[in-house]
């Protein structure tokens, strides 16, 4: 449930002494003095994509690391576009990513009304004025701009324009934007950012309807939420610079800033569908663990050394602004396969098996579901011997598909080719002699392979892919002597057997 923001008390300090000033001054504070309070916020119309995703682990991170407050802030204010399925997307994404936050979300929409008020101080101290200009104006404007080789920009008209008779008419409020200054961002990753006023000019804060705008609508939500340190991407720069000019009107102090560097695809350019842009959702499909995407986003734009492989609790205790990169990050989904294994590798059998049953009902795969329900035992005892062979969920998943697989087994067509008439004979001796073992353990299968190997002349190499194959249908497993042993005695020596007899086999 989304929650209206309570505004922040202003106080005396805010409105002097401790006053922001576009003047250049250190923004970004040498030591954290006050509570950290970060936060997301989100526009609900559309999935949590990994640029979001990576935004949201910084902030969550951070405040996890100075024992602060991350919260969550809806930016709804887009009715056309808001959607109820896109806001409980980035609610799912990110529980499943592990990233909580603290309270209620709040809802930016829910707000509006604070946000007209503030407006209408600001135009009341003289701070900002109506603007009357009409739509063929404004054309107009940004059509002589362009011919002058100007950016198309507002010229301040109606600053200084007389209001007789017209304040009932339909209006703007624009802020006035100081001239001639500098806006100077020191921040956490960029450095120093210089903005001229003269390139920013007089913007809305208020639309004709009402409405405000998102310039105002940010800057009293995050004051309002008593957020002490801005983290979001470098795209937001010149937002910035904008909001600055609405913090100093009011006298309010500025939070911290961080812009992130964004993310591009493996060739450098923007990171879009086609290098792997896709909702945190679709990895969790893709069988990506939670954790490995988060130690993946982390390293896309933050490093600890040369480490490479970390837990999210070793990234909190080591996380810090300083760290992050200025330069643009670049997404390389063979790098996220590769860390994915390692965390599947280093993961326990009970956690990795319950992440396996929710991804098989997540995909409506039914059989998979209740083979894994129905042979939780033997999956769970099997899982040490697969969790090195799989690179995703999926991959494990379709590995430990052998146990409860029907028969005839199905062999893959490129497995077909260690099964054939030889092979075959192989084989139904092979179940001959395991027909007699006392104890059905990895050591005393194993034995009794290897011995009808060296009775026969043949290599264990020789023996073992037909054996696999027979008993999983494929040519990548667990080791045989292991998924025998899982399998047990009557369904190993079945599987054997009807492989042996199975004429439809080609050589």
């Amino acid at each position: 449930m989304l929650k209206k923001q309570k505004p922040a008390a202003r106080t005396a300090q805010e409105t002097s002494d401790n006053q922001p000033k576009i003047s250049g001054k250190q923004i970004w504070p040498v030591k954290l003095t006050r509570e950290i309070i970060t936060r997301f916020a989100p526009s609900p119309t559309g999935f949590l994509h990994i640029g979001g995703a990576r935004t949201a682990l910084f902030n969550w991170v951070f405040a996890k690391k100075h024992k602060g407050k991350m919260l969550l802030r809806i930016e709804d204010t887009d009715r056309a576009r808001f959607t109820r399925e896109a806001n409980e997307a980035i609610l799912d994404g990110l529980k499943w990513l592990g990233i909580d936050w603290h309270e209620e979300p709040i809802s930016q929409f829910a707000n509006r009304e604070r946000h007209a008020r503030i407006a209408m101080e600001l135009l009341a101290a003289g701070k900002a004025y109506k603007c009357f200009c009409s739509s063929e104006e404004l054309e107009k404007m940004r059509q002589d701009a362009r011919e002058k080789g100007l950016p198309p920009r507002y010229d301040g008209r109606c600053r200084n324009r007389s209001r007789q008779d017209r304040d009932d008419a339909v209006h703007v409020i624009r802020i006035k934007t100081p001239e001639n200054r500098q806006i100077t961002i020191n921040d956490a990753v960029q450095g120093q950012v210089v903005f001229k006023t003269q390139n920013l000019d007089d913007f809305i804060i208020l639309r004709s309807d009402g409405t405000p705008t998102y310039m105002l609508a940010v800057v009293v939500d995050d004051h309002d939420m008593k957020v002490s340190h801005i983290i979001r991407g470098d795209d937001h720069l010149t937002n910035t610079a904008r909001q600055i000019v609405i913090y100093e009107a009011l006298g309010w102090t500025i939070p911290a800033m961080a812009h992130l560097p964004l993310i591009h695809g493996p060739d450098g350019a923007k990171l879009s569908k086609r290098h792997g842009a896709l909702g945190v959702d679709a990895y969790r499909r893709m069988g990506y663990l939670p954790e490995a995407l988060i130690n993946y986003l982390a390293r896309l734009g933050w490093s600890h050394g040369d480490d490479e492989f970390f837990t999210t609790g070793q990234l909190i205790e080591w996380f810090s602004l300083e760290a992050l990169n200025k330069g643009a990050a670049r997404f390389d989904l063979a790098k996220l396969e590769n860390l994915n294994s390692q965390h599947i590798r280093r993961s326990r059998p009970e956690g990795l098996f319950e992440s396996m049953l929710s991804l098989a009902g997540e995909l409506g795969q039914t059989d998979d579901k209740a083979g894994l329900e129905n042979n939780r035992q033997a999956i769970m005892e099997i899982l040490p011997e697969l969790q090195p062979r799989a690179k995703t969920l999926l991959e494990l998943i379709s590995l430990a598909q052998f146990i409860y697989a029907p028969l005839p087994i199905k062999i893959e067509e490129k497995a077909a080719r260690h099964i054939n008439e030889q092979t075959r004979q192989m084989i139904a001796d092979i179940a001959l002699r395991l027909e007699n073992i006392k104890d059905w353990t990895p050591q005393d299968i194993s034995m009794a392979v290897r011995k009808f190997g060296d009775d026969n002349s043949i290599k264990l190499g020789k023996i073992a892919q037909p054996l696999r194959v027979a008993l999983t249908g494929r040519t990548v497993s667990a080791g045989i002597f292991e998924i025998m042993a899982v399998l047990g005695r009557d369904e190993s020596l079945k599987r054997l057997r009807d492989q042996a007899a199975n004429q439809a086999a080609t050589d």
